[in-house]
């Protein structure tokens, strides 16, 4: 129980014990403790309340007096767990503490917001990655024949043409060869007409030697002449048919021979015309490799490098996703290709899509693409990183809105709708491509209808808006804090 003295600022929790006589040590006779009345001011509980004329110094046993101090406090805290609704607690029960109210719920001012329309645009369909410009063409210049450089005919960096020239190589060796070449042809022509010769003189013999063994068999055949004569001449003119051979023989070597000249000195003129490198197509050269001065070696000295950049490759992957919407859109007409520098400087270059990959790269999930550019001015670079747009077609009358009015929440995207009683209402969409700042909405909404764009966050259904003016900012309430 409590005990309330009578100014009430102490309680005391506890069991009031009265007794009527106790032993109090060390009188041996018993102590007599006269019962006073006591003022009960509430007996709704346990706990009843006395007034402080109630409350005496008692003198009790020593083993009592522990009992007893043991028993109050254990009933004490019984008492305070089942006693121990204070005013505060009462008094918030009567009222309710108006969760989930929103700002404007109980009677507050509008929210301020920005607003805009939905609007119906012809609105382009691209795919936006990242790309990588690659030289149309690139030539390796190399030596095709040794020698020592002698002569740079361009800078380095220079934009040269077809068949300009770049390098000279010392022909002095190989015009040495020539002239020898020449003398081994000139040697082997002589001989040729040598053969000749000889072939000429041999056939008049075996003609002379055939017909004279004709005759003088035709002698023996009737006797004039002895038979073993005959033979020895007609032996002789088989021996003469047989140098004919010989020297046809002769003639074919020295023809051959004159051939193999020929085809040195065909080599040794091509060697020469390599001692003269030139460009083999229009591009920027490069660094140049080998000054004039070193020694180079056959097909395996680099002079420069050649890059074609007019036209240019801007090379470029989309997911596999996208694939069917490419090939179905390039299959009537040349798809567009933009290319932009990644930090957003210089002008934005437009080329035609005219290489699709025959596979799908499996590691990236991507199908590698090739836009071709003109880059008459040389804005793209090779190996420069750009942004690549390749439009897949145009969207007639598609609804958009401006990127800041959807918003995202755990059932999707969405839009807060201003009614024309300036109430907002929750409208699930579903969004389409972004276009610069702007979102087309596939669905959800309609063209004239007003989303909020600023203030999302202090709205919720039903609440009402002030419309503030984009400009000035009219209309803006300080927030509280």
């Amino acid at each position: 129980m409590s005990v309330v003295f009578p100014n009430g600022s102490i309680r005391i929790a506890g069991i009031l014990f009265i007794y009527t006589s106790v032993t109090c040590a060390p009188r041996a006779t018993p102590v007599y403790v006269r019962k006073r009345p006591c003022h009960i001011t509430s007996t709704s509980s346990m706990c009843g309340q006395y007034t402080e004329n109630c409350v005496k110094s008692i003198c009790l046993q020593p083993s009592r007096f522990i009992g007893v101090l043991i028993a109050a406090i254990l009933l004490s805290s019984c008492v305070l767990s089942s006693c121990g609704a204070g005013p505060a607690d009462v008094a918030d029960t009567g009222k309710g503490k108006g969760k989930g109210k929103g700002k404007n719920a109980g009677g507050g001012g509008p929210v301020p917001v920005e607003v805009a329309k939905v609007t119906l645009k012809n609105v382009p369909v691209d795919v936006q990655v990242v790309g990588n410009v690659e030289a149309y063409s690139v030539v390796s210049i190399r030596a095709q024949t040794g020698g020592m450089l002698t002569d740079v005919r361009f800078k380095e960096g220079d934009y040269v043409k077809k068949d300009d020239l770049l390098f000279v190589i010392d022909p002095k060796p190989l015009e040495g060869q020539m002239n020898s070449a020449k003398a081994n042809l000139a040697k082997s022509s002589a001989l040729l007409k040598q053969a000749e010769a000889t072939l000429a003189r041999d056939t008049a013999n075996a003609n002379y030697a055939r017909d004279q063994a004709e005759r003088y068999q035709k002698g023996v055949t009737e006797g004039v002449f002895a038979k073993e004569q005959g033979e020895q001449l007609k032996s002789a003119a088989a021996a003469q048919a047989q140098i004919l051979e010989a020297d046809r023989a002769a003639i074919s070597s020295a023809e051959a021979q004159i051939a193999a000249d020929q085809s040195a000195i065909n080599n040794l003129n091509i060697q020469l015309g390599y001692t003269t490198v030139e460009a083999t197509i229009d591009g920027r050269s490069g660094n140049i490799l080998q000054k004039a001065g070193n020694i180079v070696t056959a097909n395996t000295t680099d002079l420069a490098t050649i890059y074609a950049v007019e036209p240019i490759y801007v090379t470029f992957a989309v997911p596999e996703a996208r694939l069917g919407d490419v090939k179905r859109y390039s299959e009537n007409n040349k798809l567009t290709v933009t290319a932009r520098a990644q930090d957003g400087t210089g002008d934005v270059e437009q080329g035609l899509l005219t290489f699709i990959d025959n596979s799908v790269d499996t590691s990236t999930g991507t199908i590698k693409l090739k836009g071709t550019f003109p880059n008459k001015d040389h804005k793209l670079w090779p190996g420069q990183f750009v942004n690549v747009g390749l439009r897949l077609t145009m969207r007639n009358n598609a609804v958009v809105v401006p990127n800041q009015a959807v918003q995202t929440g755990q059932d999707g995207t969405y839009v807060y709708v201003v009614g024309e009683d300036r109430a907002v209402s929750v409208r699930p969409v579903k969004t389409g491509p972004r276009i610069d700042q702007d979102m087309v909405i596939d669905e959800g909404l309609q063209g004239g209808e007003t989303v909020v764009t600023e203030g999302q966050l202090r709205l919720q259904p039903g609440s009402r808006v002030q419309i503030r003016d984009q400009q000035t900012g009219e209309g803006r309430q300080r927030s509280s804090p």
